[in-house]
């Protein structure tokens, strides 16, 4: 198994063909997708045309992808997603931070460990500058677990839903953590 990341609790590889099944069940879980779109569960149709597609895509600008399968470490089962993608396949300049996890695993803190450890691993390689994550004003746990991961709140908006969705009339939000901001953080976790 390709590893691309490891933290104490998880284990970030690429996604395969295979896991189509895994994508099934947790974009089937109504409350895993609640904000997503309304709880509406995905098509293996969608899956196989739309979901894995998104998550095999390598970017140009990085060499890798920008979608990673998360594994529990000590067994291996499948948790979700996190997502670290740059916003421009010729420069890695600006990623998007996201994350899709079971519901058995929230609460738990996995979101707020995988997310530092990607924001970490991007900000001590050359070439990020900016980490964004947007997700619905009334999405609260979300917005919790940037907070903890460091981004800091930027602006609300709204954005063009599709179709609307319980919370959406309240529009979305925009976090974000800068090369700088990171930088500030780290030497004051070192001095507390």
């Amino acid at each position: 198994m390709d590893i691309f990341l490891e933290t104490g609790q998880l284990v970030l590889r690429p996604f395969t063909a295979a896991d189509a099944g895994h994508l099934l069940a947790l974009d089937g879980d109504p409350e895993v997708m609640r904000f997503i779109n309304g709880g509406r569960p995905t098509s293996p149709g969608e899956i196989r045309s739309r979901t894995l597609p998104r998550l095999l895509h390598d970017h140009p600008c990085t060499g890798t992808r920008g979608y990673w399968a998360a594994q529990e470490r000590g067994t291996g089962a499948f948790l979700g997603w996190f997502e670290f993608r740059p916003l421009d396949d010729h420069g890695p300049a600006v990623v998007e931070l996201g994350y899709r996890l079971t519901r058995a695993t929230w609460g738990r803190g996995l979101a707020t460990e995988g997310s530092r450890a990607l924001i970490r691993r991007g900000f001590t390689a050359p070439g990020l500058e900016r980490v964004t994550a947007n997700t619905m004003a009334v999405n609260t746990g979300s917005r919790r677990v940037m907070e903890k991961s460091g981004l800091s709140f930027v602006r609300n908006f709204t954005g063009d839903w599709p179709e609307t969705i319980p919370g959406s009339e309240h529009g979305e939000v925009e976090y974000a953590l800068t090369r700088p901001g990171w930088e500030i953080l780290q030497a004051n976790a070192c001095n507390s």
